[in-house]
C-alpha cells in the first residue's frame, strides 16, 4: 500500500474543493501502522479502511483522482469519531484531525443530500449552536418533557423503540434551570487580592445543558484569585461545525470570538471543554487564509488555556475540606490528543484531600461520544462505550470524572447501561466541592 501511495501522491487532481486534504498533509503519513491500536474503529471493526492509516489511503486515492467521491468513500469518513489518538501515537507527526475535517468539508460541498437533512442541518449549524433564544427554547421544551414526567410516559409506551429511537433517546441530557445565559455580560471578582484577569467561554449547549458546571468553574476560578469576565458578545466555539465539515460557519463563529474576547486585555482565555478548547486553539488554522484575522486568530490561540491546564499553572488554592472517594479519570479525547493535556487533570485530583485516584486500563481510548457521534453513529458508538464501560467498572471507583461535557453524557448513559450508577462529574465540579465543603 505504501508504494503505490508514494507513486500516485505526486500530484493532485486540479479543481477540488478549497478545504480538501492537502498534498503536504497527506504525504506525511508513511503508512507504519502505529495508530491502529489507537484507534477506537479499528478495535471494534478490526478493518483496515477504518483505520486511520486506511482512511488516509482512501483519501490520497480521491485526491489523485484514482478512485471518485463515493457512497464507500463517504462511509468511511462518517465512521471515524475524529478523536486524534492517532496524533498522539503517529512518530510521523500526522496531523489527522486536520485531515478528517478537511476531508468531511469536501464531502459535505460535493454528496447529495435529501431535502430532511439539508434543512436539519441548516438548522442546527446554521441557528440553532450559535442562537441563545433558540437554545434557550429548546432547553426550556425538554425541560418541561423531563419535570412533567412526560418523558417517563413516552419511554413506558414503547413508542421510543418502534421508531427506533430507543438507544439514542438515553442519551438526551438533562435541561438544567436556571441556564447559564442569565450570566452573560457579568464580572465576578476574584476572592482575595485579584492575580489574573479572565474570560471564560460559556459555550453554547453547556449554558443550557452544563449551567452548573459554568457555575462551578466560575466560583474555582475565583478561588484562585482569578477576576472572571463572561464576555456578553461570545458564541459557540464552531467546534461541531469545524468536525462535521461546515467549516465557512466555523469561520464566521470564530470571527466573532475574536472580535469579542482578544483585545479585552485578559491574562487567559478559559475553556472547561476539551472538546471546544482544541478547536479554539485551533483558530489560527481555521483562519490562516483570512489577511483580516490571521495575525488576531494566532494572538487568540496564544490566550487560550484549558481550565485544567490554567489552574495547575497556578499556586493553587489548598484551602478545601476533604473528599472521601476512590475516583478513576476518562482522558477527554481532545484535551488529551488534540491539546495534549493529560497530567494536569490528574495533578488538580491528586491535591484534593482525601480522593484517592485510580488510573483505568486505556483511559486515553475514546468513549463514544465524539461531539454528535454518538447520535449520528450510535451503534458503533455504543460498542465503543461497552468496551469503556468495562475499564471503568475493573478500577472500582465512587465516581468517574472527566473533563468535557460530551463525555461525561456519554459516560452517564454508560453508568446506566453497564455500571453501578456512580456520579460523573468534571475535575472542576470535584474542586469546587471540596472548596464548599
Amino acid at each position: 500500500m505504501s508504494t503505490e501511495t508514494e507513486t500516485t501522491a505526486q500530484y493532485v487532481k486540479p479543481g477540488r474543493h478549497a478545504d480538501a486534504p492537502t498534498q503536504k498533509d497527506l504525504d506525511r503519513c508513511v503508512h507504519c501502522g502505529l495508530c491502529l491500536n489507537a484507534c477506537p474503529t479499528y478495535r471494534e471493526l478490526g478493518v483496515e479502511m477504518d483505520s486511520p492509516r486506511g482512511r488516509i489511503y482512501q483519501m490520497v486515492q480521491v485526491a489523485t483522482g484514482q478512485v471518485p467521491l463515493n457512497p464507500v468513500y463517504t462511509e468511511h469518513m462518517d465512521l471515524c469519531l475524529g478523536c486524534r489518538a492517532c496524533e498522539t501515537a503517529c512518530p510521523s507527526g500526522v496531523e489527522y484531525g486536520k485531515l478528517i475535517e478537511a476531508a468531511r468539508t469536501e464531502l459535505n460541498a460535493t454528496r447529495p443530500k435529501s431535502f430532511f437533512r439539508r434543512t436539519l442541518e441548516g438548522v442546527v449549524f446554521g441557528h440553532l449552536l450559535g442562537s441563545r433564544w433558540m437554545l434557550s427554547m429548546v432547553g426550556s421544551s425538554l425541560w418541561l418533557y423531563q419535570a412533567t414526567g412526560l418523558q417517563s410516559l413516552v419511554r413506558a409506551t414503547g413508542i421510543l423503540k418502534l421508531l427506533g429511537l430507543a438507544e439514542i433517546e438515553k442519551l438526551t441530557p438533562v435541561s438544567e434551570r436556571p441556564t447559564f445565559f442569565g450570566q452573560l455580560g457579568k464580572v465576578f471578582p476574584a476572592e482575595g487580592a485579584p492575580k489574573k484577569k479572565v474570560a471564560l467561554l460559556a459555550g453554547c449547549m453547556q449554558n443550557v445543558f452544563f449551567a452548573r458546571l459554568n457555575e462551578a468553574t466560575v466560583r474555582v476560578l475565583q478561588k484562585n484569585g482569578c477576576e472572571v469576565h463572561v464576555v456578553a458578545e461570545q458564541t459557540c466555539c464552531g467546534a461541531l461545525h469545524a468536525h462535521s465539515g461546515f467549516r465557512d460557519e466555523a469561520r464566521a463563529l470564530a470571527r466573532q470570538n475574536i472580535d469579542a474576547m482578544v483585545d479585552g486585555g485578559f491574562d487567559a482565555i478559559i475553556s472547561n471543554t476539551g472538546g471546544c478548547g482544541a478547536t479554539l486553539k485551533e483558530y489560527d488554522h481555521l483562519l490562516e487564509h483570512d489577511a483580516a484575522y490571521a495575525p488576531r486568530a494566532q494572538r487568540f490561540v496564544g490566550l487560550m488555556r484549558d481550565v485544567n491546564e490554567f489552574l495547575a499553572s497556578l499556586d493553587l488554592n489548598l484551602n478545601m475540606k476533604p473528599i472521601q472517594a476512590r475516583v478513576t479519570y476518562q482522558d477527554s479525547c481532545h484535551l488529551a490528543h488534540g491539546q495534549k493535556v493529560t497530567k494536569a487533570p490528574r495533578q488538580l485530583i491528586a491535591r484534593i484531600p482525601g480522593i484517592t485516584l485510580v488510573e483505568m486500563p486505556n483511559a486515553s481510548i475514546c468513549c463514544g461520544s465524539a461531539g454528535i457521534y454518538n447520535v449520528v453513529q450510535n451503534e458503533l458508538a455504543m460498542e465503543i462505550l461497552s468496551s469503556k464501560m468495562g475499564n471503568v467498572n475493573l478500577t472500582k471507583a465512587d465516581r468517574v470524572i472527566s473533563s468535557n461535557p460530551g463525555c461525561m453524557l456519554q459516560l452517564r448513559a454508560g453508568e446506566k447501561l453497564h455500571g453501578q450508577n456512580r456520579p460523573v462529574q468534571h475535575v472542576v465540579e470535584l474542586l469546587d466541592e471540596a472548596y464548599r465543603a
